[in-house]
């Protein structure tokens, strides 16, 4: 039970940090800067799981015509 409240509490505490950096120029570019990279690589993820699927599919419609 004090594990869970050290964690409760820490992610407050970032969440609180993350504000107020973010009220700043550069806290905004930064997170701005995390928020495409983030993008970028979901992108990325959801690319190749798209492509490792039709490559699946088509393997399958291989074996069975």
């Amino acid at each position: 039970m004090k594990n869970l409240l050290w964690l409760i509490l820490g992610i407050i505490g970032g969440f609180v940090i993350a504000h107020e950096v973010n009220k700043t120029q550069e806290g905004r570019r930064f997170f701005t800067g995390v928020d495409a990279k983030a993008r970028e690589f979901g992108a990325a993820v959801a690319d190749g799981y798209h492509q490792r699927e039709a490559e699946l599919r088509q393997a399958i419609d291989e074996v069975l015509d």
